[in-house]
């Protein structure tokens, strides 16, 4: 397996989408990086040669959303197939996958489900994450989730959890702030203690995305700028771990991409005067 990826450009990048790759191999605008969803380009094709074209202009990260680690059915073969197929044609910056489980006796569920983060959970996991990496040749970078309750069963929190999942198995750690932002609101977990408990060194890179209030919660839903309170939870992710390569995620309602790049240039600005400041 390969070590670790060296962190790419500490530059902010932009989640690539259908909608936006004309003008964006068009434009070729001044953007660190993009990251498409593995699975969209795990068919080949026109998508795969139109990414394999953005590949020679840019550092692209493969950001998947359905191998599903914390299920209890296997790992699905056929997934982790496809995804080497692609690693080895994009030759990309970064894989990542959420930390969630996602099928049951066969059946695939659409979504990003939370489990409660036991010791007999992180034993699962672990297992899991190191058959997929050895799969992949490479490591594999894993994402906090969103959610929307929490398990009275948990012996540890998910900050903890995660730490312990990458020195077990070498993984690195995707900080989806917006996520920390999501259940601060909606459970009251403690963000800078989440914080805290990561091993800064794991680390990889930063997530940063917009939400919308809907009944009574806050949800995770990528249709917005990114708000106030997680451009500040930024700035301390900045202060406690350091500068990472920072995405802007947008996947409904998307606007028109001079809107997405000018998120990823505010990005752009704090990781240039967090730099400095560290200089």
């Amino acid at each position: 397996m390969k070590a670790l990826p060296a962190i790419w450009p500490l530059n902010a990048g932009i989640g690539l989408r259908a909608p936006h790759t004309r003008e964006f191999l068009a434009r070729r605008p001044k953007v660190g990086w993009v990251e498409v969803h593995s699975e969209n380009f795990f068919g080949g094709g026109a998508p795969l040669a139109t990414l394999l074209q953005v590949r020679e202009h840019y550092p692209v990260s493969l950001h998947g959303v359905g191998m599903g680690l914390a299920s209890a059915d296997a790992l699905d073969p056929g997934h982790l197939n496809a995804l080497r197929r692609l690693c080895d044609a994009v030759e990309p910056a970064a894989v990542s996958e959420h930390l969630c489980w996602n099928r049951s006796h066969g059946v695939v569920f659409n979504d990003l489900l939370p489990f409660p983060y036991t010791r007999a959970a992180l034993d699962h996991v672990a297992a899991r994450v190191q058959q997929a990496q050895e799969a992949l040749g490479r490591p594999l970078l894993l994402e906090n989730l969103s959610s929307y309750l929490a398990f009275k069963r948990s012996e540890m929190t998910e900050g903890e959890f995660l730490a312990a999942l990458a020195r077990r198995t070498g993984c690195g750690l995707l900080v989806d702030l917006q996520n920390l932002h999501v259940n601060a609101v909606n459970l009251g977990t403690d963000v800078r203690a989440h914080l805290d408990a990561l091993p800064a060194e794991r680390v990889m890179e930063y997530h940063l995305a917009g939400a919308s209030p809907q009944e009574g919660c806050l949800v995770d839903t990528h249709d917005a700028p990114v708000d106030e309170a997680t451009w500040a939870l930024y700035e301390a992710a900045l202060e406690r771990i350091g500068p990472r390569p920072t995405l802007i995620e947008w996947d409904q309602g998307l606007p028109h991409l001079p809107v997405l790049l000018a998120e990823a240039r505010k990005a752009q600005h704090r990781l240039e005067a967090c730099h400095v400041a560290l200089c």
